[in-house]
């Protein structure tokens, strides 16, 4: 497949992918404030932090080492043996739900039973969906290194949707069931998502679509471990690759939902905390999750795909090169811009936003702060998603290797960090603490990428200078936003609160407008890919 076309279907891939995170994040949004009138605090926290961890950490550990090493793949890709290694993520699952799932029920602090009844029974269902989903692992891979972008939406977009009506019956109907509601809802997601990935390819092998798209498996049979004769169950390069990012996956996790790990094992906040800081968390990963995660998702794929893993940039097609550094740079500047966009008018807003959603509730106490802080936080995930990106997508083993000793200081550090932040500043510890690791992780990326174009002509790094001017309507407007809120939000009437955000929409214009002018390149980029 040429890189450009490549190009073309990644970039619809990511926007497809960015719109149905935007339908993810605006159902489980309107979800949480439907459920805050119907159950309490305190049973939010236990789904959404204890419980949702438990299942993430399942399929983090049993699958995210398959997918990078399985993705980074040549044309020449032997998917008979690359499909025997994916169905080990099974195996793995079931030995991570059940170790973790007795870690949780007799090693953790169990929630009040009369405040939220049925832990024992969450913790076993998040654990089983967990496994259930991973059966489906690997269409997910083949769909994904194949760039079926209606499929994956589809099959997400029903499930979250499936998941979301059957919690607002259950939560309508029998409130009294606790996390019997959620563990139904969450069994009913992964069972809707696998079913559609198999329904799918059910379909698909054998038809003509697939025989003009020259796919590379032709019968559902291929799709289940298959012994090759006089060769090696699974194609051991891969196999050693997997284990290089396992490691490293077991850091990143950590690294990831450090937090939430804290708030498990070390008790620093009670449920009813966990369950506010979790949905004001909720609230600012907002656009991380609907734009950043599907931009890193899907461009690892194209990167991996355009450019070979472990060789210099002299090795290379030297078009391909050029395109990789053009997308890069473009990626880094929009990612940017998108980061010190929220960072600049989520300070002024943030006490707004959580009024309007959650009520005095939210918009009282930490809260705002919290927000705030989680605007700054949004400005390091956005840089950090596209760097490390393109940094897993071209390391070679032995690079992997020596970046998991980083990754393993780095855990310890945040760890600890978060512990001692949180002790001082409360939940705005967690988010400092956040800041600092993304911060490192960051500076490691820039210093792969700045080497590896070091010997060519080409400098994406220039992705991440925004122009002078618009940093001083930048300046201008977070300066402006900020005496507004003082003057109009939040305490007083609505007309005042109109007022507030009509001065932030003009700002806001202003700032698209300069951007526009001044930014030209990446308006080519955004237009035409």
């Amino acid at each position: 497949m040429a890189a450009q076309e490549v190009l073309g279907q990644t970039t619809r891939l990511a926007s497809s992918s960015a719109l149905l995170q935007v339908l993810f994040r605006l159902v489980t949004f309107g979800l949480n404030a439907f459920t805050l009138r119907y159950l309490s605090r305190e049973l939010i926290g236990v789904v959404n932090v204890r419980l949702t961890l438990l299942y993430s950490t399942v399929v983090f550990l049993a699958r995210e080492a398959f997918r990078r090493a399985c993705l980074s793949g040549s044309a020449k890709q032997n998917w008979t043996k690359t499909i025997n290694l994916l169905w080990l993520t099974v195996p793995l699952g079931v030995f991570w739900s059940v170790f973790l799932g007795l870690v949780w029920l007799h090693l953790l602090e169990v929630p009040d039973p009369s405040v939220v009844p049925h832990y024992q029974a969450g913790v076993v269902a998040f654990g089983l969906s967990a496994i259930i989903e991973l059966l489906g692992e690997p269409f997910w891979v083949l769909a994904q290194a194949h760039l079926f972008v209606r499929l994956k939406v589809i099959a997400e977009s029903l499930s979250v949707v499936s998941k979301c009506i059957l919690t607002v019956i259950l939560v309508v109907l029998y409130p009294q069931w606790g996390l019997y509601i959620f563990s139904l809802a969450q069994l009913l997601y992964a069972s809707v998502l696998v079913m559609c990935y198999v329904t799918y390819f059910v379909v698909f092998l054998g038809s003509p679509e697939a025989t003009k798209k020259s796919f590379p498996i032709a019968r559902m049979k291929a799709l289940l471990p298959n012994l090759v004769e006089d060769e090696t169950f699974v194609n051991w390069k891969e196999a050693w690759l997997t284990w290089s990012f396992f490691k490293q996956s077991f850091l990143k996790q950590i690294l990831t939902e450090g937090e939430r790990y804290v708030m498990t094992f070390l008790n620093v906040l009670n449920f009813g905390d966990q369950g506010v800081y979790d949905i004001v968390n909720n609230l600012g990963s907002l656009v991380a999750r609907f734009i950043f995660l599907p931009v890193e998702e899907s461009f690892y794929v194209f990167f991996a795909k355009v450019l070979e893993r472990g060789k210099n940039v002299k090795d290379q097609r030297q078009d391909d090169v050029a395109l990789a550094a053009n997308v890069l740079e473009s990626l880094l500047k929009l990612v940017l811009l998108i980061g010190v966009t929220i960072t600049v008018f989520g300070y002024a807003y943030s006490q707004l936003a959580l009024d309007i959603y959650g009520g005095s509730m939210l918009s009282s106490g930490t809260g705002p702060d919290l927000l705030r802080c989680y605007s700054l936080y949004v400005l390091f995930l956005a840089v950090n998603g596209v760097t490390e990106c393109f940094t897993f997508a071209l390391m070679c083993k032995e690079e992997v290797d020596r970046y998991n000793f980083v990754m393993l200081a780095l855990s310890f550090t945040f760890l600890c960090i978060s512990y001692f932040l949180t002790h001082w500043h409360g939940s705005i510890g967690f988010i400092l603490a956040n800041c600092f690791n993304m911060g490192i992780r960051i500076a490691h990326s820039i210093h792969y990428i700045y080497h590896y174009f070091k010997e060519s002509t080409y400098r994406p790094l220039t992705g991440l200078l925004p122009s002078p001017f618009l940093v001083l309507i930048y300046i201008i407007s977070g300066v402006i936003t900020g005496f507004s809120e003082v003057f109009f939000c939040c305490d007083r009437s609505w007309v005042a609160r109109l007022v507030h955000i009509s001065i932030g929409a003009l700002c806001f214009a202003a700032t698209i407008a300069t951007m526009c002018c001044t930014e030209t390149k990446l308006i080519h980029f955004v237009r035409s890919q």
